[in-house]
């Protein structure tokens, strides 16, 4: 089973990841790990620290010679913000001493988990919050998951994504999203992605891009954020990886909650999803025929029926909300003197929408590589292909 972990801070000196599980003879380099680091920081409505952050995972144990060895995978990424300001941020994000002079954070922000984290763990100010519960940890996820989409890739399983919606701006029926990308899947989820990539709001649809541009542009005057929608599309999957018989390993479960758990995510659906609800069932459920082998005429159903791959191409939505630290501030109150008063001001991105597609993205490789180990088994690449193409 793959399974990983990071630890650090949005300002402290690194991030750090730790991937177990791997097995043995997957080629990886910090170069492929790159391509999808450098996605993730690419975006219109990005914050100032996406224009210094240059993302860049070290590979420190667990690959000799540009494989994997089965043992567990340990990755560094230096925050370039600590270094940046060294006056500042190796005082304030100190392993060791005493607190000194150091500014104490007492303004929860709403929409964050400022105020829960610190009632939670009892702090003395929000500042170890604000730091761990960041999206800057994002990064480090996007790292740790490309090794399992690097195995994915091996079989000949890709995954893609792209932007449907940003604030009112988007597509407004399920089948203008299907005319649009359901003919780059005959090459390929990947094709998805690449494509998704020329606009920089992520958005194939041209017009629709330049619209989603003039609504961040406005957003950004009225000192607001703005959230929206996604869809994650994965190719190549066989049927039958999940299974029915517990709900823990109902493979739509687990990639909802892949999903859900990443930073200022607030919704997820497979196939048609909400919009099922609306019709009837003749309009919602998806025929089968036999043609060589079973398929569906349709695939509302986004792939997955009783918690198992059909083999059809996955089909996977995310609702991402605003950001909450905005340029006009929201009132808070201060968790000291319980004063009520506007926020302070952190920086941040206007819409992040189009950089945690590829953090979504990032965070299902792990469910669907462990659901084909739980299908196949093996430690090595070579025992695992062998059982697969079988």
């Amino acid at each position: 089973m793959i399974r990983y972990f990071t630890a650090g801070e949005s300002h402290g000196p690194e991030i750090t990841g730790i991937v177990e599980g791997v097995p043995a003879g997957l080629e990886i380099t910090e170069d492929y790990i790159e391509q999808h680091l450098v996605r993730r920081q690419k975006g219109y409505g990005r914050g100032g620290r996406m224009a210094f952050e240059k993302d860049h995972a070290e590979i420190k144990t667990g690959v000799r010679f540009s494989k994997t060895t089965g043992a567990p995978i340990a990755l560094s990424m230096v925050n370039r913000a600590y270094e940046k300001d060294k006056d500042n941020w190796p005082k304030v994000m100190a392993i060791e001493g005493e607190r000194g002079d150091v500014e104490k954070i007492t303004l929860p922000r709403p929409g964050h988990a400022d105020l829960v984290g610190y009632q939670k763990y009892g702090f003395e100010d929000i500042r170890p919050v604000i730091e761990r519960s960041s999206a800057r940890e994002t990064a480090m996820r996007v790292a740790c998951c490309s090794v399992a989409r690097k195995f994915l890739k091996e079989l000949g399983i890709e995954i893609g994504g792209h932007v449907i919606q940003i604030g009112s701006v988007g597509y407004q029926e399920w089948h203008e999203v299907r005319n649009v990308v359901d003919p780059l899947l005959d090459t390929g989820a990947e094709t998805v992605y690449k494509t998704a990539d020329e606009s920089d709001v992520r958005c194939i649809h041209e017009s629709l891009s330049e619209r989603m541009r003039e609504e961040i542009k406005h957003r950004r005057k009225e000192g607001t954020s703005l959230g929206g929608i996604y869809e994650i599309l994965v190719t190549g999957l066989p049927a039958g990886l999940g299974s029915y018989v517990h709900w823990d390993r109902k493979i739509d479960g687990q990639i909802a909650q892949a999903i859900v758990s990443t930073q200022a995510m607030k919704g997820v659906e497979i196939g048609l999803g909400f919009e099922s609800g609306k019709t009837h069932g003749h309009q919602v459920h998806d025929e089968i025929i036999h043609d060589g082998t079973f398929k569906r005429r349709t695939n509302r159903a986004g792939g997955i029926e009783g918690g198992m791959t059909t083999g059809m191409p996955l089909i996977i939505r995310g609702v991402m909300k605003p950001i909450p630290t905005m340029l006009k501030p929201l009132r808070t109150a201060d968790v000291e003197t319980k004063v009520e008063q506007e926020t302070r001001y952190e920086r941040s991105d206007v819409c992040a929408l189009p950089r945690a597609v590829v953090v979504a993205e990032s965070v299902i490789a792990p469910v669907l590589a462990n659901a084909i180990l739980e299908k196949f088994g093996g430690d090595s690449m070579k025992e695992i292909l062998e059982r697969y193409n079988r």
